[in-house]
C-alpha cells in the first residue's frame, strides 16, 4: 500500500494564498514544502533511485511545480506568474485590471527575498515607478554603458493643453558610447568621418505589465520612442504567458524591446526582447520634444557636448548612488 504523496497541484495554491500578493519563486516554494511535510519528502525521496540528498529532493519539486504550474493555473486562476527567469509566483484575488492601477499608484509591496513565514507577513516597502530609473540607470551603465536621464514630463510647456502631448515624453533617455575604451587618436578620427560615436536610447518603465494593459503600455513606448536608436518598454514585474506572446508580436511589428528590471539586484535584470535599432534619428520629433520640454533640451545639450568634445559629462547620469 503506497504512503501519502505531495499534492503540489493543491499545496502550492494552499501555501500562496496564505501570503496574498507575494512573490515566492518555485524553490521557495519547495524549501516551505520540504519544511511542512517532512514525512511525505522524505518517503518520495526513498522511492527514487535518483534523489540522493535533501538538495536532490528540492530541485525535483521545483523541477515538478515548474511543470505543473499550466495545470496549477487552470484551477485556481488566482495564481498568478511573472515571465522571466527565475519566475515569481503569488495568489491574488484582484483582476488584472485592479492590480495595474494599484501598481500604478505605487501601492504594490515590493518583492521581498523569503528570509522566513514571518517576513512574509510583514508589511512591504511600497515601490513607485519612480524609484525603478535609477536602478535602470545603474543596469543600462554597467551592461551597455549607457548613461540615462530622466525626463520630467511635468517641465513641458504644455501649449497644446492638458492632453496635447500624451505619450510624447518618454520617462527616460540615454546616450549610449560606441567609442568607449578607444585610444583618443581614433577617437578623434571616427569625429572626422562623421560616422556614429554614440546611439541614442529611450525607454518607458513600467512597475507591471499584464494582460490588462499590454498594449497600452507598448503603444505608449511606440509613441514616445520612435525617434531614438534604441526604443525599450521596461517592467520589474510581467504577469502571464500571454502578455509575453502579445509582447512579441507587438515587436515583430513595431520593434520595441522589453526589459525586466531586478528590483532586488538590477545586475540581473535581462533583456527579454532585444530592441530592434533604427539607424537614423528622427530628428524632426527631436525638434518638438526640444522646445516643449527643457529635461529633453537638458539632454540634447548633452549629446552635442558628447559629440564635440567626447566628454559624457560625468556626474549627470541617473544612477542609485
Amino acid at each position: 500500500m503506497s504512503g501519502p504523496t505531495l499534492q503540489l497541484t493543491k499545496t502550492v495554491p494552499e501555501i500562496l494564498k496564505e501570503f496574498p500578493d507575494r512573490r515566492l519563486k518555485a524553490r521557495e516554494l519547495a524549501e516551505l514544502i520540504f519544511e511542512r511535510f517532512p514525512d511525505v519528502c522524505e518517503a518520495k525521496k526513498a522511492k527514487s533511485a535518483a534523489l540522493h540528498s535533501d538538495a536532490d529532493l528540492i530541485q525535483q519539486i521545483v523541477a515538478e511545480i515548474s511543470a505543473l504550474r499550466p495545470a496549477i493555473q487552470r484551477k485556481y486562476p488566482q495564481v498568478r506568474v511573472t515571465e522571466g527567469r527565475p519566475r515569481d509566483f503569488y495568489w491574488s484575488d484582484k483582476s488584472p485590471e485592479t492590480e495595474v492601477a494599484e501598481a500604478n499608484a505605487a501601492s504594490l509591496d515590493a518583492i521581498l527575498p523569503l528570509a522566513n513565514l514571518e517576513s512574509l507577513k510583514s508589511d512591504g516597502e511600497i515601490v513607485s515607478e519612480h524609484s525603478l530609473y535609477p536602478l535602470l540607470g545603474d543596469y543600462l551603465a554597467t551592461e551597455f554603458s549607457v548613461d540615462l536621464m530622466r525626463i520630467d514630463e511635468h517641465r513641458s510647456s504644455n501649449k497644446r493643453g492638458p492632453n496635447g502631448n500624451r505619450w510624447l515624453y518618454p520617462d527616460v533617455v540615454g546616450i549610449e558610447d560606441l567609442t568607449r575604451g578607444w585610444d583618443r587618436e581614433l577617437k578623434e578620427c571616427i569625429s572626422q568621418t562623421g560616422d556614429p560615436r554614440a546611439r541614442l536610447w529611450s525607454a518607458e518603465v513600467k512597475r507591471l505589465i499584464n494582460r490588462s494593459n499590454v498594449r497600452e503600455a507598448y503603444f505608449q513606448a511606440v509613441s514616445n520612442s520612435t525617434w531614438s536608436n534604441y526604443a525599450y518598454l521596461v517592467a520589474s514585474s510581467i504577469e502571464g504567458v500571454d502578455t509575453m506572446q502579445e509582447l512579441r508580436m507587438l515587436y515583430a511589428l513595431h520593434g520595441v524591446g522589453l526589459i525586466q528590471l531586478n528590483e532586488r539586484n538590477p545586475s540581473e535584470s535581462q533583456v527579454l526582447i532585444p530592441a530592434r535599432e533604427r539607424l537614423i534619428i528622427d530628428w524632426t520629433t527631436c525638434d518638438r520634444l526640444v522646445k516643449e520640454n527643457a529635461d529633453f533640451k537638458e539632454f540634447i545639450k548633452r549629446v552635442r557636448h558628447f559629440y564635440q568634445t567626447g566628454d559624457r559629462q560625468s556626474g549627470w547620469a541617473l544612477r542609485s548612488n
